[in-house]
């Protein structure tokens, strides 16, 4: 066993959760699921693969995945959404990390699938992500959405070659479509909040610059229908983003 906590937030995830959880087996003696008032099995589920439930309020992914990670038993902290499994290369890779210096941080590769087809292009292609970290001296920042983490000078970041995070973004087309416009919303209030505004530009443009830019320049096409299902779905996220922003601004100002 590895002496780092495994933390996830959730809502309303038993469709996944089970396989992720059973993905972690061996390797650490502490994974906390961090309910945000799931209305399926989800809480059932996690409790019977062995991990610690806490429920909590939602107060957007940066705010929340503080707390979260407040539970932890152990310093080093690894954050995985519901959805994100860890083969086994991978996992015997993190059982073997040292994790003595608390100022190195660890990106790890992932694979992301759209329904069973493994995307190797476009915008979810030769993707990494910054997941283990000292939770001491690595914080998340208090956005709602498109959270970051705060890796302060002087820390060292290192990718892990051995391994993916094998992460299981959208079921399918509806599952895809309510994310986005989720997210899409959720950006939105972000934006207005920071005083941001839209314009033609923004409405008009961004969307098919996105497009080109996943589908064409970061050969998106190579994935096929699916890949060309993913630029058009970021696209149209780009578009619900700036219009609901128009939208906010337009309402506000009566």
């Amino acid at each position: 066993m590895q002496q780092l906590s495994v933390v996830i937030i959730c809502k309303n995830e038993a469709g996944v959760i089970g396989n992720t959880l059973a993905s972690l087996r061996g390797l650490t003696d502490d994974v906390i699921v961090y309910d945000n008032g799931s209305t399926d099995e989800t809480v059932l589920a996690a409790r019977e693969a062995g991990a610690r439930v806490f429920i909590g309020e939602w107060e957007g992914f940066g705010k929340t995945k503080s707390k979260a990670n407040g539970q932890a038993k152990y310093d080093w902290v690894l954050s995985l959404d519901a959805d994100e499994m860890i083969d086994h290369e991978l996992k015997n890779k993190l059982l073997s990390l040292k994790l003595a210096d608390e100022k190195e941080v660890y990106k790890l590769r992932f694979r992301n699938f759209l329904g069973n087809k493994m995307l190797k292009y476009g915008e979810w292609g030769n993707d990494a992500h910054v997941r283990l970290f000292n939770r001491h001296v690595v914080h998340w920042n208090n956005e709602a959405v498109h959270e970051n983490l705060i890796i302060p000078p002087g820390c060292t970041i290192k990718l892990i070659r051995e391994g993916f995070v094998l992460h299981r973004t959208m079921k399918d087309l509806a599952d895809y479509a309510q994310k986005m416009v989720k997210y899409a919303m959720l950006s939105a209030d972000k934006y207005y909040d920071q005083g941001k505004r839209s314009s033609f530009f923004k409405i008009r443009i961004s969307p098919l610059f996105n497009f080109l830019n996943y589908f064409i320049l970061k050969l998106g096409f190579l994935d096929g229908y699916e890949g060309y299902v993913c630029a058009k779905m970021t696209a149209h996220y780009t578009f619900l983003k700036y219009a609901r922003l128009k939208e906010k601004w337009k309402i506000n100002s009566k």
